[in-house]
């Protein structure tokens, strides 16, 4: 079975989608857990945590804005027919 273009440019960003789901969950809760494993055997007060837990944060937003440019680095064609497109025109508003 053959699949069109669209319809595998479709399945190819829900794969991206639902594996960056994945990989945030992952980096926060593995920065959590690793955090909280390093500051039992080290004996310290949540240092290992709060910085664990940020980085897990911030790489997994990254991951986000990494996923966002991948899916829409076709943007402009749109845009640029949106833009080439004849508008309707509005009715005036009523005068109240």
């Amino acid at each position: 079975m053959q699949m069109d273009k669209e319809t595998r440019r479709t399945a190819v960003q829900l794969a991206y989608a639902s594996s960056v789901g994945i990989a945030m969950v992952f980096l926060i809760f593995g920065g959590l857990y690793l955090g909280v494993y390093l500051d039992r055997k080290f004996e310290t007060v949540y240092v290992f945590t709060v910085v664990l837990l940020s980085m897990g944060i911030v790489a997994g937003f990254r991951n986000i804005y990494v996923l966002i440019k991948k899916i829409c680095w076709d943007e402009r064609p749109v845009i640029k027919y949106l833009k080439s497109e004849p508008h309707r025109k509005r009715p005036s508003p009523e005068k109240v």
